[in-house]
């Protein structure tokens, strides 16, 4: 399934987009949060690693790499390992902000997994695994023969799909709770950093949705090396 709008400039807004969601992540929290740190006795500051990551690596690198095939002029086997390395690469990264917000929780003494968002962080790292371990099996290395890829592509696009739809939604949820325990604790409501948040969430929304725009999109007839999968 396609629209009918070709890929290219779709794309193009999303890396700006993306460009700008990682921009106003790093102002958060370096500029109104006071820094990132891997050890400190703040440690807050390790927790401010965890939405950074979060948003730069599963959100926006896992982004990018769903869009490589529609937005890099590359043959479809260099694609595919462009693809693969940066779903990788975004997977390493959230599982780094998961353990950095396990990290700050247990050295601050707060219970983990007591909310939706971090019931569905969760649920969202492990899917991307096992959509990552399995499109290196079939797609990659050992690959599986080509009647398995072929039956496999749609539902492996579409599960993909599902499982960033699903990141972006747990992010959003992830700036809600953050934002809300802030308010909670005296942050003022109509402030410079509640703005600075909701607009960053906005932005990490509008990102997800020209990602999936994308893959919607047509590729140029000339390309005889991209696919679409649904």
């Amino acid at each position: 399934m396609a629209i009918g709008v070709k890929a290219l400039p779709i794309s193009y807004v999303a890396h700006v987009l993306g460009i700008v969601a990682a921009i106003l992540v790093l102002i958060w929290n370096i500029s109104f949060r006071g820094g990132l740190a891997w050890e400190a006795t703040n440690k807050n500051l390790i927790f401010n690693l965890h939405p950074v990551l979060m948003l730069i690596g599963l959100i926006i690198i896992g982004g990018e790499a769903i869009i490589s095939y529609k937005s890099l002029p590359l043959k479809k086997p260099e694609k595919k390992l462009v693809h693969l390395i940066l779903h990788a690469i975004a997977l390493i990264l959230g599982i780094l902000g998961v353990y950095l917000a396990f990290k700050f929780h247990n050295e601050s003494n707060i219970a983990n997994l007591y909310s939706l968002h971090s019931w569905l962080g969760i649920g969202v790292i492990v899917l991307y695994g096992i959509q990552w371990i399995y499109g290196f099996l079939v797609f990659f290395y050992p690959g599986g023969t080509s009647a398995i890829r072929s039956e496999s592509l749609p539902w492996h696009v579409l599960f993909g799909t599902f499982v960033y739809i699903l990141a972006v939604a747990t992010a959003t949820l992830g700036y809600l709770e953050k934002l809300t325990f802030l308010q909670s604790t005296g942050l003022a409501k109509y402030g410079p950093e509640a703005f600075l948040v909701n607009f960053t969430a906005i932005v990490t929304i509008l990102f997800g949705t020209f990602v999936i725009l994308t893959t919607l999109s047509q590729t140029p007839p000339e390309d005889d090396y991209s696919y679409s999968a649904i």
